[in-house]
């Protein structure tokens, strides 16, 4: 089922000895700087893109660190949520497919989890795979960092991302550096960890950014037929979307105070015809899973006003989403050790 439009590596090898660092002024302009930087500095063959009429349709994967903007990202390529976010570190647990589709281009992005690092447990390896397997047969890599910044969560995401893939270097949040002049060296070290095809500073929040990211996106697209329906945004469905808009907002009005191995499972979902001006109604029973009794009294709050904004934020959301009338009922169960048992994160719908 598609969600519709009337819903509302190795590393590349050093820069020459005479590579140049231009000298930018604090105000001066980043794409100027850029364009100097990048005649300086070797950069990877595009991706097999023909300047030639007729349909284009790709996969472009998202990947990075947990944390960076991919979901924002997402949304912002797609032009509507189907992504959730929070400021909590791995929100993002599903591939979730975005489709954007605007001239003759069809564009599919696929947002990924961060690739894990800190805990070794059944649900992290749930998501490592699927960030292995989303990076593995895609036409183009957007690999997200914070623009000025590198680490070691970065780094061990780049040594997943094969040379073999065109790779943009997406350095995000751009608005939040302070001196613009630190970023050319700092995009010079880039080039020298990965052949990287293309240098891409921007941020998630700005429309200009994103209508230039979509422009450098389609020229590696191949020419082919369109995969899904011009006015399609994703292949997830209805109830999915449902599961995350719950633990969207079970994550956004808890936030550091419950653990991020808490989840969502839809018990019911069920479509009725609506009544007067509502075409339909959604009937929602979800099951929030957490591992302590702690972490219950947490959810449900004081005289269970929590878990009442839960609900009520999430009908909210989902109304507008999927154009319909929504009714929600929750419920709260604690399943001890949940995320370090493989069979328990199979049913409960990681892969």
């Amino acid at each position: 089922m598609t969600t519709k439009k009337t819903m509302p590596k190795t590393p590349a090898p050093p820069a020459p000895a005479n590579s140049v660092v231009p000298r930018v002024d604090d105000g001066a302009d980043l794409e100027s700087m850029l364009e100097g930087l990048l005649k300086t500095t070797p950069r990877a063959a595009p991706g097999a893109a023909v300047a030639q009429e007729g349909e284009r349709c790709g996969l472009v994967a998202i990947v990075g660190k947990p944390n960076v903007g991919k979901s924002t990202l997402m949304n912002a390529l797609v032009g509507q949520k189907i992504s959730i976010t929070s400021r909590k570190a791995q929100t993002t647990r599903h591939r979730i497919t975005g489709i954007h589709t605007r001239g003759a281009t069809q564009f599919v992005f696929v947002d990924t989890p961060g690739f894990q690092t800190r805990h070794n447990n059944a649900l992290n390896r749930s998501l490592n795979k699927t960030v292995l397997g989303a990076v593995g047969d895609v036409d183009l890599i957007l690999f997200v960092v914070e623009a000025g910044m590198f680490n070691q969560a970065d780094a061990k995401v780049l040594a997943l991302l094969s040379k073999n893939v065109p790779t943009l270097l997406v350095a995000n949040k751009l608005d939040q550096v302070n001196r613009r002049a630190d970023i050319a060296p700092w995009l010079q070290d880039m080039q020298q960890r990965h052949a990287f095809a293309e240098f891409v500073p921007m941020s998630a929040k700005n429309a200009k950014d994103i209508e230039r990211m979509l422009g450098i996106c389609e020229k590696y697209l191949p020419e082919q037929a369109w995969w899904y329906a011009e006015d399609e945004l994703t292949d997830r469905s209805e109830k999915f979307l449902a599961s995350e808009t719950v633990r969207e907002k079970l994550f956004r009005l808890t936030g550091d105070e419950l653990p991020y191995t808490s989840t969502v499972v839809i018990d019911k979902f069920e479509e009725e015809p609506g009544r007067g001006k509502q075409k339909r109604l959604l009937r929602i029973a979800a099951t929030i899973v957490v591992e302590r009794d702690g972490h219950k009294a947490m959810v449900i709050g004081d005289k269970g006003e929590r878990i009442k904004r839960i609900g009520m934020e999430t009908r909210v959301e989902l109304e507008k989403l999927l154009d319909c009338k929504v009714f929600i009922e929750m419920w709260v169960k604690v399943r001890s050790g949940w995320a370090d048992d493989e069979a328990r994160v199979r049913s409960f719908g990681y892969e």
